[in-house]
């Protein structure tokens, strides 16, 4: 068992017999004849004897192979993105016969109240946004079959992960403001400590240093308008030479970058180019209209069910991340001589 861990899980007996925690499913739920060897079976079965591994009641009845429900837990549906990518995910489901419930965390991220404690409900498997991971500890659904979204492939917890390709997206954008001739750059970044926020950071930095006499700068804001003005504000009005290029995690910190740059009397993009990431609608609703990266939330909600079903059928799911593509609009142009 991990360190610290009271209880083991799924995982842990997967790990411990050397197969997937679909193998483990399949044969603890008595459904694995045909599917799985004889000889896996039994070390899945003695494996999970000397963990002493107990299901818990949602995997107890899991096995009985009735509720055909899937649980989506994402962050505090504060933007259309999530709800993107539920209706991607409950359209696989529904083609599929298994519904959705979703479950968003109360406070957007971390720690979140177990939504099934007096229902007792039982789930066929999970599908989480890192940004929301915390809340799986409170409804144990890293002891169900689990798919990660927007997570790090090499420490997820879940039995797969499907990522948009954010680190083309800000490569796109880093190599649109370079080729424009930008070389001193602000970064609005996210105030969230996940894996999708981290990766945006490594990579704006990585390609804005291969380029000579480039300076970047970071600030953090909540995602919400009034904090990304108060952050960019602050940053924009402090000493030294002003960036000319604003980079920022999301479309709704880019709104808030806009306010922040009319208040202190610059133009966007005559004295400052805006970029966001997501293609939210109002992208076209401020004005000039933002260049951003569209990220496809309904394929992505498609994917992550579609894993989730190659899970729980013992199959591989598809590789490869989900393609994004920088929407080039009026908040971004060379900088003034």
């Amino acid at each position: 068992m991990p360190p610290g861990s009271t209880r083991p899980t799924s995982r842990d007996v997967a790990q411990a017999a050397g197969v997937s925690q679909a193998a483990v499913s399949l044969v603890l739920g008595d459904k694995w004849r045909g599917r799985v060897s004889e000889p896996v079976a039994e070390r899945v079965r003695q494996a999970a004897r000397e963990l002493g591994y107990r299901p818990n009641l949602a995997a107890r009845n899991l096995r009985l192979g009735h509720t055909r429900t899937v649980l989506l837990v994402v962050p505090a549906l504060t933007t259309e993105f999530f709800a993107g990518v539920y209706t991607g995910a409950a359209r696989i489901a529904a083609d599929h016969g298994f519904g959705v419930v979703l479950y968003p965390s109360p406070e957007g991220v971390g720690p979140a109240r177990d939504p099934f404690h007096s229902a007792q409900a039982a789930l066929d498997g999970v599908i989480a946004s890192s940004m929301a991971a915390d809340a799986l500890t409170a409804i144990h659904g890293d002891q169900l079959p689990l798919v990660m979204l927007d997570s790090d492939p090499e420490g997820s917890p879940g039995a797969a992960t499907v990522n948009l390709d954010i680190t083309d997206g800000v490569r796109q954008v880093a190599e649109h403001l370079l080729g424009l001739g930008h070389r001193h750059f602000l970064h609005l970044a996210a105030d969230i400590p996940s894996w999708t926020f981290r990766i945006r950071a490594q990579e704006l930095a990585a390609r804005v240093g291969t380029v000579p006499g480039t300076t970047l700068r970071t600030t953090h804001a909540p995602i919400d308008i009034e904090g990304a003005l108060t952050a960019a504000e602050t940053a924009l009005a402090s000493p030294g030479p002003r960036p000319t290029a604003l980079v920022c995690d999301d479309d709704k910190l880019a709104a808030g970058a806009y306010k922040a740059a009319r208040r202190l009397g610059l133009r966007i993009p005559d004295d400052l180019s805006v970029t966001g990431l997501d293609d939210l609608a109002l992208a076209t609703a401020i004005d000039p209209e933002l260049t951003t990266v569209r990220l496809d939330a309904e394929l992505f909600g498609q994917r992550g069910m579609q894993a989730l079903l190659a899970v729980l059928e013992g199959r591989t799911p598809q590789q490869g991340d989900i393609p994004v593509e920088l929407v080039v609009r009026g908040s971004t142009a060379p900088p003034r001589q």
